[in-house]
């Protein structure tokens, strides 16, 4: 990422550490733009205070760095993601001798604001998966493709970065598992059940071959010149099929996710099991769909209870 008219010292800091981010961290490319941008708004709002070299940089920088933000109308969230990522990049400077003390130590965000994702009802997964199955009836191997795709997504939970890069060779079709390699590069075994089985073996027999090429690999997934599938057109295809069903404010790939969770925790799954399937690092992560559940529960009795 380019550094914008940086001091030396600011700019090569702001290098190394997206070096460091890629390299030791192992995080996706979307993550390292999304931890350089904040990085480098810090890095120009203490240059634009006289700031030469990061130990010109203190906590009243840091602070006077997300007022004028909050001042700007950020959201608290954005706000607490970027004190977040001044506090790693500070931690990383003073372990690397750039700085000789953390001044973010005692810097501290605005609490995150608690928003329940979106989840969709039960039965308009359903309806969405039966239009996807009557779709692939006719045997084009793109629809095919998106049946295993979505049947995949709401049986696993995966994020789609993990659905595009799975191999054929991470599906156990005997044990009906699938091997997920996720943030950090940690990997993590997920049960599927029978009609995701049903969708995948469809699409291994009768759409991959079709549309498998030399540039295809060991990719599970793939478009329609052969190549592995990308986020891109995953989004897509779930985008169309959720604002076809016109009756849901939920959007993209991740509300197929929070519905896995949410529908598993329904069904009464065990909140660490729910962990382990999503691949989150902290139990915290995931009671968020505890609430969802509740939320649920409580516009149900309204509705229904005679004395709500």
């Amino acid at each position: 990422m380019d550094t914008p008219d940086l001091p030396a010292a600011l700019a090569g800091a702001a290098d190394a550490f997206g070096r460091y981010l890629e390299g030791e961290r192992a995080r996706s490319a979307h993550t390292v733009r999304a931890y350089l941008s904040d990085v480098l708004s810090l890095l120009s709002a203490a240059a634009a205070d006289g700031v030469t070299d990061l130990d010109g940089i203190e906590l009243a920088t840091l602070r006077r760095w997300l007022g004028g933000q909050s001042e700007a109308g950020m959201s608290r969230s954005t706000l607490a993601r970027r004190a977040a990522t001044a506090r790693s990049f500070t931690a990383w400077a003073v372990r690397e001798e750039l700085l000789e003390a953390d001044p973010a130590l005692r810097l501290k965000a605005p609490k995150r604001e608690k928003s329940l994702p979106g989840v969709l009802h039960q039965q308009q997964v359903v309806r969405v998966l039966d239009g996807l199955e009557a779709a692939a009836v006719e045997g084009a191997p793109l629809a095919i493709r998106n049946r295993a795709m979505v049947e995949l997504l709401y049986a696993t939970g995966v994020r789609v970065g993990e659905l595009a890069g799975m191999d054929v060779d991470d599906l156990d079709l005997n044990r009906r598992t699938l091997r997920v390699i996720g943030k950090g590069n940690k990997e993590r075994t997920v049960p599927y059940g029978l009609p995701a089985a049903v969708a995948v073996d469809d699409w291994l027999r009768r759409g991959r071959p079709v549309l498998a090429a030399d540039s295809s690999g060991p990719a599970l997934f793939l478009g329609v010149r052969g190549r592995r599938v990308d986020q891109r057109q995953v989004r897509a295809v779930v985008k169309d099929l959720l604002d076809a069903l016109g009756d849901t404010a939920a959007t993209g790939p991740h509300a197929l996710r929070h519905s896995a969770a949410t529908h598993l925790l329904d069904g009464g799954a065990d909140l660490r099991a729910v962990q382990e399937i999503l691949g989150h690092s902290s139990l915290a992560t995931t009671q968020i769909y505890t609430h969802v559940s509740v939320d649920r529960l409580r516009r149900s009795y309204q509705q229904a209870h005679p004395r709500a």
